[in-house]
């Protein structure tokens, strides 16, 4: 019940917050710096996050959070976050990770694990309210068919990765511990928890085919081990790639159809700032009068997935048919379900999820145009 009360109201909730954030971020660069609303825009900001990680909670626990895999390395990913983890738990909780070297490649979403990396150390801070130690593990692990059949599930021994998050806090009783991974279900006071935050990583380790199992007794810590299955590939490097505004910026056309006026108005000022020429169409219809009508070049299509009369996906052949060479970047604030049934995520695709930030949607579609320019030379 709660994955369709989610994914039915996505679509327009992400849209809305995109319209929010978005307008935001301009109020915000046009005020000086020493502007008494800079407080209240920054409240709004705050209260938008809240909700975009609110709504991403929730579609990671019904499983139908836009999900993104990578082959990567979880002793690339436990360092990327280390520093942010010491300000989360703070001075009086001694922080230790034992990375097991080479340990085998997993593939799942980068930013998902990060956010139950993150999830478990803010609950294990919570559980060590007089300091203590937090230890995050990984190792090489062979999961056997007796292992496997102890805790209930269906036979897929083999060789996984374990990530393993440990406290010394207070530990938890039987009760506690069989409930722990029910959405909403929370032993914090009221305002200090929403209850999804374990569901949320138990949604997310059941997306990449793993497990998540808890140890834990009163007085006696608790541990959290992740196993995920161990792929034969490649990784490649997760560090995010950071840029200026001025590396962002570019002269190109882009053609941005979106049926929502606030949306396609917002994404057309965002692209105005970092400088390209944009075309705008409200429908699929339009969008292909506009490329055949446009006298010069169009070098990127960013179109939204889902609008009446002609799907995103559609359009976008109709549109490579009539510009060989140009790019296309999906946009939505659907659930992962939704896309995959309309064919966006097809491997090659390009897809950004609403609600975006100013930069995540300039860095996308700078990384586009870069390739492009490098196929063409």
């Amino acid at each position: 019940a709660i994955g369709q009360l989610a994914g039915g109201v996505a679509h327009d909730f992400n849209n809305l917050l995109t319209s929010i954030i978005g307008n935001t971020t301009f109020i915000t660069m046009e005020l000086e710096k020493n502007n008494p609303l800079h407080e209240y825009t920054e409240e709004i900001m705050k209260a938008s996050d809240g909700a975009v990680s609110l709504t991403r909670q929730l579609l990671a626990f019904s499983r139908k959070q836009i999900f993104k895999p990578e082959v990567l390395n979880l002793n690339v990913v436990v360092p990327n976050i280390e520093k942010m983890l010491h300000r989360l738990i703070g001075e009086d909780i001694e922080l230790k990770t034992i990375l097991q070297p080479d340990l085998g490649n997993v593939e799942t979403d980068p930013g998902q694990i990060e956010q139950i990396i993150v999830n478990l150390a803010v609950n294990a801070r919570d559980a060590m309210p007089n300091g203590g130690k937090l230890t995050i593990e990984t190792a090489n692990i062979d999961l056997d068919k007796a292992y496997l059949r102890h805790h209930g599930v269906e036979n897929r021994s083999g060789s996984y990765v374990m990530l393993a998050v440990s406290d010394t806090g207070i530990g938890m009783d039987e009760e506690t511990r069989s409930r722990i991974f029910e959405p909403f279900f929370t032993t914090k006071e009221v305002g200090k928890g929403t209850g999804l935050g374990l569901s949320t990583a138990y949604g997310i380790v059941k997306q990449s085919d793993g497990y998540i199992w808890v140890y834990s007794e009163p007085g006696k810590g608790t541990t959290f081990k992740i196993y995920l299955p161990i792929v034969d590939k490649k990784s490649k490097d997760t560090q995010k790639i950071k840029a200026s505004v001025e590396s962002l910026s570019g002269t190109e056309t882009i053609l941005v159809v979106e049926d929502d006026p606030r949306v396609r108005n917002l994404t057309i000022k965002i692209l105005k700032k970092y400088e390209y020429i944009v075309l705008e169409a409200k429908d699929g219809k339009e969008a292909i009068e506009v490329a055949k009508q446009h006298a010069g070049s169009i070098d990127l299509l960013l179109t939204d997935v889902v609008m009446p009369g002609m799907s995103g996906r559609l359009l976008g052949t109709h549109i490579e048919r009539l510009r060989s060479n140009i790019k296309i970047l999906y946009m939505s604030g659907y659930t992962d379900n939704i896309i995959v049934h309309h064919g966006i995520l097809d491997r090659g695709m390009t897809f950004i999820q609403k609600p975006f930030t100013h930069d995540a949607l300039a860095t996308k579609i700078r990384a586009l145009l870069d390739e492009k320019a490098a196929e063409n030379e």
